[in-house]
């Protein structure tokens, strides 16, 4: 599959994780763009329209379910997908998610990082 066009933002304030994850998208040929937080990541996109983001929710400055409810609002990227990866598993938090506009809801600690790029593929691989 040809990926080098796909850009993956990932939203994660632990830098050793977001490391981790844009290396594992990296080897299979996605470019990568980190942000801390919701903020960073709001004009992370005005630089470059991401393909998927990868959101985190809790963080500094911005969590994650701010940044959805802005980012969701903005008809120029309402349309691009969103993957929670938290740790954050309780039921109201994955259906505020959910209602957010989030696509999917992965919870770290039950989730290979490989299993994660695979739900990424499917997802990518959906909203051609």
């Amino acid at each position: 599959m040809e990926n080098k066009n796909k850009k993956i933002l990932i939203i994660e304030d632990d830098s050793f994780l977001a490391d981790m994850y844009a290396a594992k998208f990296q080897m299979k040929g996605y470019k990568v763009n980190l942000a801390e937080n919701g903020r960073e990541a709001m004009k992370e996109i005005q630089k470059e329209k991401p393909s998927l983001i990868i959101l985190d929710i809790l963080m500094p400055k911005m969590d994650g379910f701010e940044f959805l409810e802005q980012f969701k609002k903005n008809e120029k990227f309402k349309n691009i997908p969103v993957i929670i990866l938290t740790n954050l598993g309780q039921k109201r938090e994955v259906e505020r998610g959910f209602n957010l506009g989030a696509d999917d809801y992965i919870i770290k600690a039950y989730f290979t990082p490989k299993e994660v790029v695979e739900k990424v593929e499917t997802l990518l691989s959906r909203s051609k």
